[in-house]
């Protein structure tokens, strides 16, 4: 078999059901960037390193410059252009905002995904619990204070509005 073969690969992104032409070559992050047109999803290292690519495959978060397109047959996938409700951002959106916890916005995508996929896990976790998950993610603009306090007060904020 040639390395150049294709294929079709469906997978639910973002709950819709998504076909495309993907190569054996081609990694998760293209198929959604280049092949599907999320353009949210952003490129860092491609080594699995900074964490910009982070999406949410199958319930578990994963770097998708480290997975192949063809992995992702049949998965539910959840980018951030899932995160927000329509027009209304979700409230891990609205706290990075606030809190001034993007600048560039390279990094951005990845942490929310992440962040989101902590507070489903866990809705009150301390700081050092937030760091260790978010750990995967890095920023070389703001710091992490910003990050962290954004995460928290979303919590807050979800924990409230959830009683």
């Amino acid at each position: 078999m040639s390395m150049d073969t294709k294929r079709i690969v469906t997978a639910s992104i973002n709950g819709a059901e998504i076909s495309v032409m993907a190569d054996n070559r081609m990694s998760l992050l293209e198929m959604l960037r280049d092949a599907a047109g999320l353009t949210g999803t952003k490129e860092g290292c491609m080594t699995g390193d900074c964490g910009a690519c982070s999406v949410m495959m199958n319930g578990r978060v994963v770097d998708s410059c480290l997975v192949m397109a063809a992995e992702a047959e049949g998965a539910e996938i959840e980018t951030v252009e899932g995160i927000a409700d329509g027009k209304n951002l979700h409230p891990l959106q609205r706290k990075f905002l606030e809190h001034a916890a993007l600048q560039c916005g390279i990094c951005t995508p990845g942490f929310l995904v992440s962040a989101k996929a902590l507070l489903e896990k866990n809705p009150d976790p301390s700081d050092a619990e937030t760091r260790y998950w978010l750990a995967g993610n890095l920023c070389r603009c703001t710091g992490y204070q910003q990050i962290i306090d954004a995460v928290r007060d979303a919590a807050a904020e979800m924990r409230s509005s959830a009683k």
